[in-house]
């Protein structure tokens, strides 16, 4: 008598990639067969869609700033002495700088020769509101990192300051040691408990990513696409270059690591992040998988992966390079190499700081527009299609984050290549 094998049951990242394909079907199905009416519309587009995908993304919102705080603390303290922590957020923010402003770099080159905005036809494209971000000094951005109230900035999930308030309480208690040991056992239960409320919001994940897109793809359809093409096109290759050539390269420089087997076991969480457009969703997935397929501590991710969600955007940043470029060319205005420099350098500044969650990019856009002249108005030009674009570019925003953490690893000596080299069941798959 034969046994009956167990039904293997589907896997989160299954689960979630399943929704993310049927979200598109059913997204472009409603978009070019059902006709536009009270059902569609109302009932299932602004209604069922709608509640659903965005609740899915305020339950993860829900969890950012908890999460981040007590991940950092958890991590800054477990790195233990102060030289090794101040060695590893060092190498972490010239990492994330340098990508960032490499990113900009690779947009402006790749939108100057496909010149996206040359022959646009204005009359073409929708107006929309512009929300403008108030342009701020190098000086102001480094004071605003320090909180004048903690609490306040807790509260109003103020990223940077949230993260430097974390990682002080985190030194000290690394410092302190057994006089802070219930209070790091707190923060740590803390740490725990966060999890397990992620891993708990994660589980309806499939249902909102099915909604999310297929909410997207039924307002976008085919059509949205056919005037920006071109600007299209130049966003996905400028993210393709940072993902597939800048990325590896530095992998592989620095670490010796495969990227071929990295980006097989990084795929589940960029297909996450592309589904749910918000850095700061996939931190736990991001964490889990380095630790449990690339073999990078816990206590290296649990700090870099939360401060680059923050500050680490080079997606964004192609993108606002490509904006740039297209829009000047749209209007008939010459940057000039002072121009390009000016928006290597805003953009970059501009990433620091940036939310990780959906279209942010758009309104730091703004100040990059305004420091080279054009009309902030122009951002209306491409906000019909930026959701599309806000998908792929938080992939490739996570992947650095990856890819930064287990160079840092590397150096730092917590990295199990053993782990990384085997082959092994997915949790997530």
């Amino acid at each position: 008598m034969s046994e009956t094998k167990p039904v293997k049951k589907l896997g989160l990242t299954t689960k979630i990639f399943i929704a993310l394909v049927a979200g598109l079907i059913v997204g472009i199905i409603f978009n070019v067969a059902i006709p536009a009416g009270y059902v569609r519309d109302t009932i299932f587009v602004n209604g069922i869609f709608h509640v659903i995908g965005t609740g899915f993304i305020r339950l993860m919102k829900m969890l950012v700033v908890p999460l981040v705080f007590s991940s950092l603390i958890c991590g800054a303290s477990s790195i233990g002495d102060t030289k090794s922590l101040g060695k590893v957020g060092g190498k972490t923010i010239i990492f994330y700088l340098v990508t960032t402003a490499l990113a900009v770099t690779v947009a402006i080159t790749v939108a100057t020769i496909i010149r996206p905005g040359i022959g646009l036809d204005m009359s073409s494209i929708e107006k929309s509101d512009v929300t403008t971000a108030e342009s701020t000094s190098v000086v102001d951005t480094l004071l605003n990192i320090i909180p004048e109230n903690p609490i306040a900035s807790l509260a109003n999930g103020t990223m940077l300051q949230v993260i430097l308030f974390a990682l002080i309480i985190g030194i000290l208690l690394a410092k302190m040691g057994e006089r802070a040991e219930l209070l790091s056992n707190f923060f740590n239960q803390c740490n725990n408990l966060m999890m397990e409320m992620t891993n708990l919001v994660m589980s309806f994940a499939p249902v909102g990513v099915f909604c999310m897109l297929a909410k997207t793809f039924s307002n976008l359809g085919f059509d949205a696409f056919l005037p920006l093409i071109k600007y299209m096109a130049s966003v996905v290759t400028g993210l393709g270059v940072q993902l597939l050539v800048v990325y590896m390269l530095l992998l592989f420089v620095f670490t010796r690591l495969n990227p071929f087997k990295f980006l097989k076991k990084f795929f589940p969480v960029m297909a996450f992040a592309f589904s749910t457009s918000t850095s700061n969703a996939t931190i736990p997935m991001n964490i889990d998988t380095l630790e449990e397929k690339m073999g990078v501590s816990r206590k290296i991710s649990s700090f870099t992966i939360p401060l680059g969600a923050t500050i680490n955007m080079d997606g964004t940043s192609i993108m606002q390079g490509v904006a740039v470029v297209f829009a000047a060319q749209a209007y008939g205005m010459e940057l000039g190499i002072k121009g390009y420099l000016t928006v290597i350098a805003t953009a970059t500044l501009a990433s620091v700081g940036t939310a990780g969650i959906p279209s942010v990019g758009l309104v730091t856009l703004s100040m990059v527009f305004a420091a080279v002249g054009l009309p902030v108005e122009a951002i209306a030009l491409i906000m019909g299609i930026d959701r599309i674009l806000d998908m792929m570019r938080t992939a490739v925003n996570i992947t650095g984050d990856a890819v930064c953490t287990a160079i840092v690893a590397h150096q730092n000596k917590d990295l199990d290549r053993e782990v990384f080299n085997a082959v092994q069941e997915d949790k997530h798959a």
